[in-house]
């Protein structure tokens, strides 16, 4: 297909000096973010797709770009197939010394980091910190001593008990835990489920950001200590209050290099999953303040449209990729598996993007196919469209695009008989309900498939024989998001029965606002 210039499906930079929140709706959850001379970098959690923890680059705090993923592929062979809610929690970003660390939890293996001299480039293979089970949330930090220490939380559901944060001496090279550390403070009483903390230190103050609350009704508490053993003093310093912004927390304070002070954190959306706002901020008596409308206690709460910070210089809007030509030697950035991936599952070359249908295992829903090909969803409300060509295709293969959430549902052309049956999928993932609903047939060799994303939760899809005039094609399903993540769309192929699998083939997938 011809390229053409494409707008992306949001931005947070209006263009006058002045940014809206969120600045990303996209589900880039659990954000930690660093400045490193005139550059910003951000990490976000993945859970159980890969390439895994996507790493964000920005000159300005408003605008981002991916640049390259903490891992290729989860540590695990378990994880070749889809854990959902599993794998890569919420990670931290710290730069000391020349080298740019990754600390990544996984709840169920242990704490593990991952090094860098150039996030562009890639990251070396991930170090075991700590094989420990149910603990999450590391942020590593240098002392002034030149001590280094790892703070973390806690899960639950691994456990058996949260709301602690706990301190652990560190190797300098974050090689490992020096010895068994111990808790610095319980919130159970006044901070329940506090977790994500990241350590800071400032005016001979050590100071623990950290989201307490729960997810979706939650706030930013932030700890404060002459003593990096504690005891703690504790302050709430951003809630809802009276914006429409709930559970605005779990992030990261960041300067600019012309020394201001800004916060950038997550609010859980549902379907989209959990999308970037940032918030401005200021220190009072060596108190952090965050947002505006400051009450008495200096609990702030989060902007809407705000100016941009003073970085120095004024940089160009963008976002990261949504739509792909295919047109490079390598997959975008923009997309991840469902699982961990084999190279054999896709090919690119000649401006397509090939990909080779894997034999699904009898009883095996689609959401828990690992070669799904997916995307974060970029803004609310959107459509997608993609041209299928179908010459590859062989006797009981399944080739189509798919919306995967906890309710998941997908358009395909499935072969059986020597001809193609358009289906519909639906399912959910934590129950074994998934249908398949035949929609008509086709002797078709390339048909063009669409999705639409409306008011955040309608999923429907159509098709089209030439591109131009499109048949509505099955049921609307209601979305809902999958375990800690929001919905994503994608590509799959997939085969059933016996005989060799065959292809499909694609030339764009293209992101538009709805028609």
């Amino acid at each position: 297909m011809e390229q053409e210039k494409r707008k992306n499906m949001w931005n947070g930079d209006n263009g006058d000096g002045t940014y809206s929140n969120p600045i990303l709706y996209t589900d880039y959850s659990d954000p930690d973010v660093i400045r490193v001379g005139e550059d910003f970098f951000l990490v976000a959690s993945s859970f159980c797709n890969s390439p895994s923890v996507p790493v964000l680059h920005s000159k300005d705090l408003v605008n981002w770009k991916v640049i390259s993923y903490a891992m290729e592929r989860l540590p695990f062979d378990h994880y070749d197939k889809p854990v959902h809610g599993c794998g890569a929690w919420a990670p931290s970003i710290r730069y000391h010394d020349g080298v740019y660390y990754i600390f990544i939890p996984m709840p169920d293996e242990g704490i593990f980091m991952v090094k860098s001299r150039n996030p562009f480039e890639g990251w070396e293979e991930p170090v075991c910190v700590r094989k420990v089970t149910g603990w999450i949330d590391p942020c590593p930090f240098w002392d002034d001593d030149g001590r280094a220490y790892m703070v973390t939380a806690f899960a639950r559901s691994r456990i058996g008990f949260k709301s602690i944060l706990h301190l652990s001496p560190i190797e300098p090279d974050c090689s490992g835990v020096l010895d068994d550390g111990h808790h610095i403070y319980d919130g159970s009483k006044t901070q329940p489920t506090i977790e994500g903390p990241k350590l800071y230190k400032r005016n001979g103050y050590y100071y623990i950001f950290a989201p307490a609350g729960g997810v979706k009704p939650g706030w930013q508490t932030v700890l404060r200590s002459k003593n990096i053993w504690g005891p703690y003093e504790e302050k709430i310093v951003l809630h809802q209050g009276s914006t429409p912004i709930n559970g605005p927390h779990q992030g990261a304070w960041v300067d600019t290099p012309t020394g201001e002070d800004w916060f950038l954190h997550f609010q859980d959306v549902g379907n989209a999953g959990r999308i970037l706002h940032l918030q401005p901020m200021r220190w009072e008596n060596d108190w952090p303040v965050m947002g505006e409308n400051i009450d008495e206690q200096g609990c702030g709460e989060p902007v809407l449209r705000y100016r941009k910070p003073d970085v120095g210089a004024v940089y160009p809007a963008c976002s990261p990729e949504d739509s792909d030509y295919f047109q490079d030697g390598r997959l975008g950035l923009q997309w991840q598996w469902n699982a961990n991936y084999k190279e054999e599952w896709y090919r690119l070359g000649d401006g397509k993007l090939t990909l080779y249908a894997q034999d699904r295992k009898p009883d095996t829903q689609l959401c828990d196919v690992s070669n799904l090909l997916l995307q974060k969803w970029p803004a609310p409300e959107f459509q997608v469209t993609c041209k299928l060509c179908l010459t590859g295709a062989k006797e009981g293969d399944i080739l189509g695009l798919i919306s995967l959430g906890g309710v998941y549902t997908a358009l395909a052309l499935k072969k059986e008989n020597g001809r193609f049956k358009l289906v519909q999928y639906t399912g959910e993932w934590t129950k074994h309900n998934e249908t398949c609903k035949i929609l008509a047939e086709s002797d078709a060799e390339a048909l063009h498939l669409r999705m639409k994303v409306e008011g955040e939760k309608e999923v429907s899809f159509l098709y089209s024989t030439d591109g131009t005039e499109f048949i509505q094609a099955g049921d609307k399903v209601l979305a809902t998001p999958g375990r800690w993540v929001g919905v994503k769309t994608g590509l799959f192929a997939i085969h059933e029965g016996e005989g060799e699998p065959g292809f499909l083939q694609t030339d764009a997938f293209l992101f538009d606002p709805l028609q």
